[in-house]
Formats: structure tokens, sequence, C-alpha cells
């Protein structure tokens, strides 16, 4: 199985794209992962908060299949504990899907299009987080969970 992150918007923050980095160098050891920034959409346009969400949800979905696993981290979304995740990554893995592709909206969320094309929605806390920060935390969590399942001992419960 590959992992695809899909984020609207870049990284501009120095120590989160460092810690985006690190992590997804470490990821590589263990599965096919790979990061997608799509454009900003409201650079130089005056649009709507509907234009802007529709304009972003069609991005995201010009770059999903329709054999891809979707989940949108999504405030509205399942949470795990790490131990949780793993299982449910493992889950995945065993389910014969190719790939499985997370993605992060803009500040504003998902159009309805991008709702209705998911086939699950992850919340990473009910505390809000800067958008570019939790891309950091995700990657950092899907690291976590390919030791959790090697039992390897970055992780401790």
């Amino acid at each position: 199985m590959e992992i695809e992150l899909i984020t609207v918007g870049k990284t501009g923050i120095g120590f989160v794209k460092e810690g985006i980095a690190e992590y997804a160098g470490r990821l590589r050891h263990y599965i096919p992962f790979s990061m997608t920034e799509l454009p900003d959409v409201r650079k130089g346009k005056n649009l709507t908060v509907e234009q802007q969400k529709k304009a972003e949800g069609d991005a995201i979905l010009s770059r999903v299949s329709t054999s891809d696993f979707v989940i949108l981290l999504d405030e509205k979304g399942k949470e795990y504990t790490s131990m949780e995740f793993a299982a449910y990554i493992e889950k995945q893995m065993a389910s014969g899907k190719k790939r499985t592709v997370f993605v992060v909206g803009g500040p504003y969320g998902f159009s309805p299009e991008v709702y209705a094309r998911a086939n699950a929605k992850l919340s990473l806390s009910r505390m809000t987080f800067n958008h570019e920060m939790v891309r950091m935390f995700f990657v950092e969590q899907i690291y976590r969970a390919m030791t959790i399942l090697r039992d390897e001992p970055y992780h401790h419960e």
C-alpha cells in the first residue's frame, strides 16, 4: 500500500518543513509515502469562502483516483489513540487497497464534493491546530504507527 498526504497550500514555516522532512524520511523506510502540496487558491483572487472551498475541492479531487481510499483530516472525524491508529493503518494495509490518500484541507475546510468522495474522516484532536502544523503532526503519527506495528521502541505505552 502507498500513502499520500495531499495538502492545500505550501508549508511556509521553517521548523514545520524540517519536521515534515524528518518524519517523511523516516517513514519512507517502512512504506511508500508521498506528499502533494496543492496551490493556495486565495492568492490574488477575490473569492468567497464557498468559492475558495470549491476551487480547493476541485484541485483535491483531480489528484484522487476512483480506486483510492480517501481519508479527510477533519475536526468532525473519528479520534484514535496512537495504538488505535496503528491498528487502523494495519487494517488499511491488509485490505488490498493500492493507495490510501489522507487530505488536509484549507483554512475553511472541504467542499461538499470532497466530503461526498471521502471514505472516512479522521480527527487528530478536538483542539484546533494551524493547518501547516497538522501536516507535521500527522506525518509523525504515520511514522509512529509504523514503529508500533513493527514493535520498535519509538512509542512508549
